[in-house]
């Protein structure tokens, strides 16, 4: 059975829509889809496979009110082809200000299956208090495996103000927290995520992750996701408990973004680079 179409139907029910009305939604989002070809996908006759159709599977998760993920993540791994083929994976410390830095807190971690895991998916979620800190980030990976052995994914984590303690990193989902490498002096935290078992050619996992800040927490101007390898989806979600910002830049465009206090940011076929936001209250 098919494990997406069967999802999307159960979906569609439970928010009592019809496919009209879905049709609706998403053209009030921009994004244009048949009546045929939603319900070619809701029996399974069809499955979303180029990018507008996957870009309008991120849509219907926000409109059917699902969590980010719940239906891409059953449409199986993304092969890359083409461009996404064609460069050398810039090395770890790539896009990070102080490589050396990186490159020192990584020497005494295993970094060889970082190359071989696909990024089918990355979602972010930040929160940021009334008192304009950073309190938690929450990570959600969906990867696969281009090999026979990936077992762990690294986290690199960087705290702008050095005289704060570095968050607290739980393991959510199909993954525990391995080994730690922390260099509070230049603000650096490296963690192994270790799988629930090592991964087989064309298998496929999701993993969740959480940073969590201690007091005091560092205030929050800006929130960066470092890409050093083609990402097929990326979802970025920043909220604020208190007051908005009142100027918002997209970090990689330098584009003006509407303030608001929640940020969204979602991009398909993401390059190696940087995104997020840059932010300011006054």
């Amino acid at each position: 059975m098919d494990e997406f179409a069967e999802a999307l139907r159960t979906a569609i029910t439970n928010r009592g829509l019809g496919l009209e009305r879905l049709r609706e939604h998403l053209s009030q989002n921009g994004v244009s889809v048949s009546l045929a070809t939603l319900s070619y996908w809701q029996t399974g006759r069809s499955r979303p496979e180029r990018k507008k159709s996957l870009q309008a599977v991120v849509h219907l998760e926000h409109i059917l009110q699902l969590p980010p993920g719940h239906l891409s993540g059953l449409l199986g791994s993304f092969r890359p082809r083409g461009r996404w083929l064609r460069k050398a994976p810039e090395a770890m410390s790539a896009f990070w200000p102080s490589p050396s830095h990186v490159e020192n807190v990584l020497q005494d971690l295993d970094t060889q299956w970082d190359d071989q895991l696909i990024r089918v998916s990355q979602q972010d979620f930040v929160t940021i208090g009334a008192d304009r800190t950073e309190l938690s980030f929450r990570s959600r990976q969906v990867l696969s495996a281009s090999m026979n052995g990936p077992d762990r994914w690294v986290v690199i984590m960087h705290v702008d103000q050095h005289d704060r303690p570095l968050p607290q990193v739980n393991a959510l989902k199909h993954c525990k927290v391995g080994q730690l490498v922390q260099d509070p002096a230049q603000g650096f935290l490296v963690a192994e995520l270790l799988f629930d078992r090592a991964l087989r050619k064309g298998e496929s996992i999701v993993i969740e992750h959480e940073l969590v800040n201690q007091a005091p927490c560092p205030l929050a101007t800006n929130y960066e996701r470092k890409f050093r390898l083609p990402t097929h989806e990326y979802v970025l979600e920043v909220t604020f408990e208190g007051d908005a910002p009142v100027s918002v830049t997209q970090v990689a465009d330098g584009s003006t973004v509407q303030p608001g206090r929640t940020l969204l940011d979602v991009a398909l076929d993401v390059q190696p680079g940087v995104r997020g936001f840059h932010w300011t209250w006054t």
